[in-house]
């Protein structure tokens, strides 16, 4: 059912991308992290960033505004809350989200333009450049995943495995999860050769580097390396046609051994694809960006699964985000 809109509530929404824009802005500029410490005036923080004396003390009392800063006799300071959530030097922080965000948001705003003309919205890159855009991206994932992955993977009945593949597998804080929780396995990350450096980064802080090998490929074009026993296939359906999907999914089934098994991580729409709301919502951005995906039902993967080959299809876990889970195995 439509909810009542309020003249209010509309003009509210309307205008909700104000103080995003302005949180994306100092993201962008690294603000919170250079300029964390003693306060500091608009103008020493105009010469610190290389930015507009004029813009950024406009950009900063926004920030005040919004409590994203304080202001007062001596200046201009970053509260000690910011820093640990928003300074790229404190651990856990989410600034690698906050950026992707406006890598997102730069995308809708021309939502009204893919949807008129059926064609991706133009990628802009943030000041920091397409590359930075893109490490932002692959850490963005670790903000998200790292602090719930061992919390989803300990509430699915996993089983013991052998040899984990991490299809698209980014920096490894899926592949992190799975191997604490089995001590005796041993992975494979495999994704883009741009994604390696993080990934090797992350597998050494976690301990885990002589458990883990690092294999570079494009799933798109090339087979996956085999010998695994189950394959996890975490937020990728989302970004292929049911076509792509059926094609990893016959990769998948080749590389994995007789009786392993597939889990994918995905939002799992209801037929009305009105919901889980959140998996709706995600369709628009797969609409806008770069890809040809959008969000699936149960039925549609089911199908697809069944198509590579895959028997015994079903739901493991069921969430409104995209932390459903879907298993299939590998007749043995």
């Amino acid at each position: 059912m439509a909810k009542e809109w309020t003249k209010d509530d509309v003009l509210k929404l309307a205008s909700a991308y104000q103080g995003a824009a302005v949180l994306h802005a100092a993201a962008d500029l690294d603000l919170f992290t250079r300029m964390s410490g003693e306060p500091f005036s608009a103008d020493e923080a105009a010469a610190a960033l290389d930015a507009d004396p004029r813009g950024l003390r406009t950009l900063l009392d926004a920030l005040v505004a919004l409590g994203f800063l304080d202001k007062g006799d001596e200046g201009y300071h970053v509260p000690p809350g910011v820093v640990n959530t928003l300074s790229s030097k404190e651990p856990g922080n989410v600034l690698a989200m906050v950026r992707h965000q406006g890598s997102c948001l730069r995308r809708w705003a021309q939502l009204a333009k893919v949807v008129k003309t059926g064609r991706a919205a133009e990628r802009v890159p943030s000041i920091r450049g397409a590359d930075s855009d893109y490490a932002a991206f692959i850490e963005a994932m670790d903000n998200i995943s790292g602090p719930l992955a061992g919390q989803v993977v300990a509430s699915v009945p996993v089983g013991p495995f052998r040899h984990l593949l991490d299809v698209g597998g980014g920096s490894g804080s899926w592949t992190i999860a799975f191997l604490r929780a089995n001590p005796s396995a041993r992975a494979t990350i495999f994704d883009l050769p741009q994604v390696m450096p993080q990934a090797r980064d992350r597998m050494a802080a976690a301990g885990l580097a002589d458990r883990v090998s690092l294999v570079a490929g494009d799933f798109c074009a090339d087979a996956l390396p085999r010998g695994a026993d189950l394959a996890w296939v975490s937020a990728i359906v989302h970004q292929n046609s049911r076509a792509d999907n059926r094609a990893l999914f016959a990769k998948v089934f080749a590389a994995l051994e007789p009786g392993g098994r597939i889990l994918i991580r995905d939002f799992v729409m209801e037929e009305s694809r009105t919901a889980p709301a959140a998996g709706a919502m995600f369709a628009i951005n797969m609409l806008v960006g770069p890809h040809v995906g959008g969000t699936f039902t149960f039925r549609e993967l089911r199908e697809d699964l069944q198509s590579a080959g895959f028997r015994d299809v079903q739901v493991l876990r069921r969430d409104d985000t995209m932390h459903s889970i879907i298993a299939a195995s590998k007749p043995g």
